[in-house]
Protein backbone atom coordinates (compact mmCIF):
# COMPACT_ATOMS: atom_id res chain seq x y z
CA UNK A 1 0.00 0.00 0.00
CA UNK A 2 1.26 3.68 -0.79
CA UNK A 3 0.13 6.83 1.12
CA UNK A 4 0.30 10.29 -1.03
CA UNK A 5 0.80 13.84 0.20
CA UNK A 6 0.44 16.83 -2.30
CA UNK A 7 1.96 19.73 -2.08
CA UNK A 8 2.52 22.95 -3.82
CA UNK A 9 -0.97 24.42 -4.43
CA UNK A 10 -1.64 28.09 -3.60
CA UNK A 11 -2.68 31.86 -5.29
CA UNK A 12 -1.57 32.90 -8.33
CA UNK A 13 -2.39 35.47 -11.08
CA UNK A 14 -4.05 34.00 -14.07
CA UNK A 15 -0.81 33.66 -16.76
CA UNK A 16 1.68 32.37 -13.74
CA UNK A 17 2.76 29.04 -13.32
CA UNK A 18 2.98 26.40 -9.87
CA UNK A 19 4.42 23.61 -9.49
CA UNK A 20 2.69 20.74 -7.53
CA UNK A 21 4.49 17.68 -5.53
CA UNK A 22 3.13 14.29 -4.86
CA UNK A 23 5.12 12.55 -2.12
CA UNK A 24 4.58 9.14 -2.19
CA UNK A 25 5.68 6.57 0.69
CA UNK A 26 4.97 3.29 1.65
CA UNK A 27 5.54 1.86 -1.99
CA UNK A 28 7.73 2.97 -4.58
CA UNK A 29 6.54 5.12 -7.38
CA UNK A 30 7.23 2.34 -9.95
CA UNK A 31 4.56 -0.08 -8.60
CA UNK A 32 2.14 2.40 -9.99
CA UNK A 33 0.29 4.46 -12.46
CA UNK A 34 -0.01 7.80 -11.00
CA UNK A 35 -2.87 10.29 -11.87
CA UNK A 36 -3.65 13.93 -11.42
CA UNK A 37 -7.57 14.96 -10.75
CA UNK A 38 -9.15 18.15 -9.88
CA UNK A 39 -12.98 18.70 -8.43
CA UNK A 40 -14.48 21.51 -7.92
CA UNK A 41 -17.97 21.58 -5.26
CA UNK A 42 -20.76 20.05 -6.14
CA UNK A 43 -19.26 18.92 -9.52
CA UNK A 44 -17.75 15.65 -10.75
CA UNK A 45 -13.92 14.60 -10.72
CA UNK A 46 -11.56 16.00 -13.64
CA UNK A 47 -9.38 13.83 -15.25
CA UNK A 48 -5.81 16.36 -15.70
CA UNK A 49 -3.08 14.43 -16.08
CA UNK A 50 -1.51 10.91 -15.80
CA UNK A 51 1.88 8.90 -15.88
CA UNK A 52 2.53 5.14 -16.44
CA UNK A 53 4.42 3.18 -13.85
CA UNK A 54 7.54 2.99 -16.35
CA UNK A 55 7.76 6.97 -17.03
CA UNK A 56 7.37 6.37 -20.55
CA UNK A 57 3.93 6.93 -21.39
CA UNK A 58 2.03 10.39 -20.21
CA UNK A 59 -1.76 11.34 -20.88
CA UNK A 60 -3.10 14.63 -20.55
CA UNK A 61 -6.74 16.43 -20.94
CA UNK A 62 -7.32 18.60 -23.82
CA UNK A 63 -8.07 21.56 -22.17
CA UNK A 64 -4.50 21.21 -20.28
CA UNK A 65 -2.39 19.87 -23.51
CA UNK A 66 0.46 21.85 -23.63
CA UNK A 67 0.66 24.05 -20.63
CA UNK A 68 0.63 21.36 -18.27
CA UNK A 69 3.66 18.61 -17.65
CA UNK A 70 3.27 15.66 -15.42
CA UNK A 71 6.80 13.97 -14.46
CA UNK A 72 8.26 11.82 -11.50
CA UNK A 73 11.95 11.25 -10.17
CA UNK A 74 11.91 7.73 -8.92
CA UNK A 75 14.49 8.55 -6.61
CA UNK A 76 12.77 10.79 -4.36
CA UNK A 77 9.94 8.90 -5.25
CA UNK A 78 7.82 12.10 -6.11
CA UNK A 79 5.26 12.84 -9.09
CA UNK A 80 5.40 16.66 -9.83
CA UNK A 81 2.75 18.73 -12.36
CA UNK A 82 4.29 21.78 -13.99
CA UNK A 83 0.77 24.11 -14.34
CA UNK A 84 1.90 27.31 -16.69
CA UNK A 85 -0.06 30.19 -18.33
CA UNK A 86 -2.71 29.26 -15.68
CA UNK A 87 -6.15 30.94 -15.94
CA UNK A 88 -8.98 31.16 -13.57
CA UNK A 89 -10.75 28.00 -15.23
CA UNK A 90 -7.89 26.10 -13.12
CA UNK A 91 -8.96 26.59 -9.85
CA UNK A 92 -9.77 23.72 -7.85
CA UNK A 93 -8.60 21.45 -5.47
CA UNK A 94 -5.43 18.91 -6.64
CA UNK A 95 -5.22 15.04 -6.26
CA UNK A 96 -3.41 12.74 -7.01
CA UNK A 97 -3.94 9.21 -6.66
CA UNK A 98 -2.16 5.83 -7.59
CA UNK A 99 -3.42 2.74 -9.32
CA UNK A 100 -1.15 -1.23 -9.57
CA UNK A 101 -2.74 -1.17 -13.12
CA UNK A 102 -5.40 0.04 -15.90
CA UNK A 103 -3.51 2.53 -18.37
CA UNK A 104 -6.27 2.16 -20.85
CA UNK A 105 -8.14 3.58 -18.33
CA UNK A 106 -6.01 6.85 -16.93
CA UNK A 107 -8.54 9.03 -17.57
CA UNK A 108 -11.09 7.56 -14.97
CA UNK A 109 -11.03 8.31 -11.70
CA UNK A 110 -12.05 4.55 -11.21
CA UNK A 111 -9.28 3.36 -12.28
CA UNK A 112 -7.37 4.69 -8.62
CA UNK A 113 -6.99 2.96 -5.49
CA UNK A 114 -4.83 5.22 -3.14
CA UNK A 115 -5.58 8.80 -3.15
CA UNK A 116 -4.11 12.24 -1.38
CA UNK A 117 -5.53 14.72 0.76
CA UNK A 118 -5.44 17.47 -2.06
CA UNK A 119 -4.17 20.84 -1.94
CA UNK A 120 -5.67 24.11 -3.67
CA UNK A 121 -4.96 26.15 -6.39
CA UNK A 122 -6.89 29.39 -7.02
CA UNK A 123 -5.86 31.44 -10.16
CA UNK A 124 -7.17 35.39 -10.18
CA UNK A 125 -7.57 37.51 -12.96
Amino acid sequence: QVQLVESGGGLVQAGGSLRLSCAASGRTVVNYNIGWFRQAPGKEREFVAAIRRTGLSTNYADSVKGRFTISKDNAKNTVFLQMNSLSPEDTDVYLCAAGPSGWDSSTNYRAYVFWGQGTQVTVSS
